[in-house]
């Protein structure tokens, strides 16, 4: 029996890896790359993070906006811990860092790519670099390829995972949903996730480098519905980026952002303290030190360019005594603290890593990875409608899928 693995990304090496294992199937891994997991040796900023640490799947699972439901069962067979196994017993060494992401020790993706370099080795394996896949028709029992050049080659059953739209320099250019299409497949919207954000105030020369530990943010997206979520930001020359940035990207995946429409958002930069008690706090503080600069009595509060930014904002001089302010225009600060809005006009370019929407999921069995409406054709990774947030669960979604196709495959011979 012969399988044809499109896509040489994460999904689609594990798929082969796992197919490969009945030594009496011939598998063929098609890559137009002329190499192995291009995506994947770019992810983390090259150093690969591989998975999460984070081992409870229920958790695990509220880090994807869209295709939770789906990936339970993968991901119970396959869980992070798992993935962490298969690769230390291939040889590499990974670390878990206070964040649960999970990296090579090496600091170094190509470790994690080259665990399927063996793949070359195997006798059942054939890799087909720098070929291309345009078409794929289903004939019978039997699905007859095509690629670029247009050579074809008949097969029993097809995995695509070809991955997203994003990044189309490493080959996720969104090849898999017209496969996917012209064999009766629906796809849903697509949109760019894990992005940083542009927004119109122009605070970079003064916020820019800029670092919080933990903003809350809260918006309400087109259809009314509110979103919530908490962590840490960097400020930037045209924006805010950082990984709670990158998850609210995702919940915005659809949303359209620019200048003509901008998206409102509102930051808590102080989530961990009331409003009231922030107001007390600073009241007391105007009590105690009445003589003392302003911009000196926030000391330890807020950082002073932060301050400049909202001070400017609250119509308030820094450089008066605390007694010569009003309590009125103090207020205004406080509440601009825990409810600063920005407006966001737009992605920040070359961003984004991950492609929202895909392969219409009520369409795919989620126990196999097989199609509900074309028998032999399976689908793995991101080109299904499955993302997640930062932090090693894109990756994690990839491996866990395509074990399964791969596996599917395996049994079914």
């Amino acid at each position: 029996m012969k399988i044809a693995i499109i896509g040489g990304g994460a999904a689609g090496m594990m798929a082969a890896w796992q197919a490969s294992l009945n030594s009496e199937l011939e598998v063929y891994l098609f890559e137009k790359n002329q190499k192995l997991g291009a995506k994947v040796l770019i992810s983390g900023g090259g150093r690969c993070n591989v998975t999460t640490g984070n081992n409870d799947l229920k958790k695990t699972l509220k880090n994807y906006p869209r295709g939770a439901k789906f990936l339970r069962f993968a991901m119970h067979e396959f869980p992070p811990e798992k993935v962490y196994d298969f690769f230390e017993d291939a040889g590499v060494k990974l670390k878990t860092e206070e964040d649960l992401r999970v990296f090579p020790v090496s600091n170094d993706g190509s470790e994690i790519v080259g665990v399927f370099e063996d793949l070359k080795n195997k006798a059942n394996v054939k890799i087909m670099f720098g070929s291309n896949v345009v078409e794929i028709a289903k004939n019978q029992d039997q699905f007859v390829l095509t690629n670029h050049k247009g050579e074809s080659m008949e097969f029993d059953k097809v995995i695509i995972t070809t991955g997203g739209q994003a990044y189309a320099h490493t080959g996720s250019s969104g090849t898999g949903y017209m496969l996917a299409a012209k064999l009766g497949h629906s796809i849903t919207e697509l949109g760019p996730s894990l992005s940083s954000f542009v927004i119109d105030q122009h605070l970079g020369e003064e916020l820019s480098g800029l670092s919080h530990i933990d903003v809350h943010f809260k918006s309400k997206l087109s259809d009314g519905s509110k979103i919530e979520f908490a962590g840490p930001i960097i400020w930037t020359h045209r924006g805010v980026s950082g990984p709670a940035v990158f998850a609210v990207s995702s919940l915005l995946a659809f949303e359209k952002l620019t200048k003509d429409a901008p998206h409102h958002v509102y930051l808590d930069l102080l989530p961990n303290i009331k409003l009231m008690e922030l107001e007390t706090q600073i009241f007391e503080r105007v009590a105690q030190n009445p003589k003392k600069n302003l911009g000196n009595l926030f000391g330890g509060i807020i950082p002073r360019r932060l301050l400049n930014v909202l001070a400017d904002k609250s119509d308030l001089n820094l450089e008066q005594n605390a007694n010569e302010v009003s309590h009125k225009k103090l207020r205004k600060l406080v509440s601009l603290i825990k409810s600063y809005e920005i407006k966001i006009i737009g992605r920040g370019k070359g961003d984004e890593f991950v492609t929202a929407g895909g392969i219409n999921l009520k369409e795919v069995d989620h126990k196999t990875m097989q199609s509900k409406i074309c028998e032999g054709l399976y689908f793995a990774g991101e080109v299904l409608d499955i993302d997640g947030f930062t932090g090693g669960y894109n990756l994690q979604a990839s491996w866990a899928t395509g074990y399964i196709a791969g596996n599917s495959c395996l049994k079914n011979e």
